[in-house]
């Protein structure tokens, strides 16, 4: 199911009378004066609301003889809520590029030159600006603390505070007098 799909099927199941009308049709098809009688609605009403669910892919229409007979689309509702949200989203190659420009507006406000002006008070800043740094240090390969001071100082003369801070966000693992850089997994 595309999110557009989901989307437009979550609006039907917000209504009252939808809802009832796919609760009668889980027990048995039915014809839209059925339905009506049933929910106490006029049949335009009852009409309308099938022509939305119907449009949403929630109920499916047969004929059978002189009468149009609705019924419950089970494969719809098969799919569950937590495979929607884990599907990639219509927006998502957007939402990375925002991201992308929001990091870098980050990076042009903090550094100068290759040098870190101030530290982010903001935990998100902070981290984005943590992240610029640890670039600083290769995988693989253990440091002195010595050695991370001194690359750290490259950016900023709070060589300590940047240290505990990256060990905190785990983009610097410790023990000891050793530190080495942490894979991030994406």
């Amino acid at each position: 199911m595309t999110e557009a799909e989901a989307i437009s099927l979550f609006k039907c199941l917000s209504d009252k009378s939808r809802l009832q009308i796919l609760k009668s049709l889980v027990v048995e098809d039915m014809y839209v004066e059925r339905l009506a009688e049933r929910l106490g609605l006029t049949a335009p009403t009852i009409s309308f609301h099938l022509k939305k669910l119907s449009d949403a892919g929630a109920v499916t229409a047969y004929k059978n003889q002189y009468y149009m007979m609705y019924s419950l689309n089970k494969e719809r509702f098969q799919t569950s809520i937590l495979a929607i949200l884990q599907q990639e989203s219509d927006e998502a190659q957007k939402q990375a590029q925002r991201d992308a420009e929001y990091r870098q507006r980050v990076i042009d406000a903090f550094f100068e030159y290759g040098k870190l002006k101030s530290i982010p008070t903001q935990r998100k800043k902070e981290r984005i600006v943590l992240e610029v740094i640890a670039e600083a240090f290769d995988f693989d390969r253990v440091y002195s603390e010595r050695e991370v001071n001194i690359i750290i100082a490259d950016f900023h003369d709070d060589f300590c505070t940047i240290r505990r801070d990256m060990v905190g966000e785990q983009l610097l693992g410790r023990n000891g007098m050793e530190y080495w850089r942490i894979k991030i997994p994406q």
